[in-house]
């Protein structure tokens, strides 16, 4: 008997799936592993300038590859970089030195539901019945994690940095939409050269406000907390930007041009449930049983928000871009970018 040899297809197909994961395990470790740093004494904007300054020295190459990305969508670049980069990792490691790594996580994925009342209300669309259930559901959810009839149990500044994480990545899906190909225009541009570019303009714009040279960089000589043990701060370091950063952009970014944009959704939902797990045996932050429930309805709602969310053609240029610019066909290219925008 001969061995059926697996098709073409379904060989890209597990390897998206293996990569997808990698990405949500990578993703979901940024911040367990950035908490202690901040526990030990750098401050979170000094922990997200050197993970984003990392990253994109160590994708330097790639940018320089994309140099033609600069002449070409110059408004694009700067959007991720001031969005996807900057802010949402700002947003989100500010968050998480308030309140636990499970909770602002959480907080983060209520962006696909955002992103359908940015559809609603200002771009005037409509938006499915399935959509609306999404949205109720990740409201509801939230409504569990951070136990809104305790008075809410979390410091209330840590859940409005964790939301306006949220409200970045809403800012990116419109821009990514806004910035990909249109039927007969210039190509969409490659999504790892915009991630490397992305990183150089965030690892700017976050120089110009993180101040660096007034960082405790002694902290970086010695060790932090994580775990019960004592570990080098630099080890920390290095992992959030090689793992966290670099290899979940990468893997990501080919995962999605290997998979559906819906299976590599549901495949990055994993990455709550792997900060959250990994907060709960190396920080000790523990969620209650209801909160674990009412972050699975989070994520369901997320998944249910992202399918539905409507992929029709914007008609708006990208302010500054030079080139023109709308909605691709199915709005893929767009849902790809702005998924692996998530820096969390």
């Amino acid at each position: 008997m001969h061995a059926t040899k697996p098709s073409p297809a379904s060989s890209g197909r597990s390897t998206g799936l293996t990569l997808a994961l990698v990405s949500a395990l990578a993703f979901g470790g940024s911040g367990p592993a950035a908490k202690p740093l901040i526990n030990a004494g750098l401050d979170p904007l000094h922990v997200t300038w050197l993970r984003v300054a990392g990253a994109a020295l160590v994708l330097l190459p790639l940018a320089w590859r994309h140099r033609d990305l600069v002449r070409r969508r110059p408004a694009l670049l700067a959007g991720f970089g001031l969005l996807a980069v900057a802010g949402v990792q700002a947003c989100y490691f500010a968050a998480i030195s308030r309140i636990p790594v499970g909770v602002a996580l959480l907080v983060e994925y209520l962006a696909p539901a955002l992103v359908l009342g940015w559809v609603r209300f200002v771009q005037r669309r409509p938006v499915s019945r399935a959509a609306g259930v999404g949205v109720v559901l990740a409201v509801g959810g939230l409504a569990c994690v951070v136990e809104i009839w305790a008075g809410f149990g979390f410091d209330p500044v840590g859940l409005l940095l964790a939301l306006g994480a949220a409200c970045c990545q809403v800012g990116y899906f419109v821009l990514s939409d806004h910035g990909t190909a249109s039927s007969g225009g210039p190509a969409a541009p490659d999504p790892l050269g915009v991630i490397a570019y992305g990183l150089l303009f965030g690892a700017l714009v976050l120089t110009a406000v993180a101040r660096p040279w007034e960082m405790a960089w002694q902290v970086l000589g010695g060790r932090a907390e994580i775990g019960g043990a004592q570990v080098p701060a630099v080890a920390l370091l290095a992992w959030i930007v090689v793992v966290a950063t670099v290899t979940a952009y990468l893997t990501g970014v080919i995962s999605v041009r290997r998979l559906s944009p819906q299976v590599a959704g549901v495949v990055a939902c994993l990455e709550a449930v792997v900060a959250t797990v990994l907060a709960w045996v190396l920080l000790g932050e523990r969620l209650s049983a209801v909160q674990v429930l009412g972050g699975a309805v989070v994520l369901v709602g997320a998944f249910i928000a992202q399918r539905a969310a409507p992929a029709a053609p914007s008609a708006g240029p990208v302010a500054g871009g030079g080139a023109p610019s709308g909605a691709g066909g199915t709005g893929d290219e767009g849902t790809r970018l702005s998924r692996d925008a998530s820096a969390s």
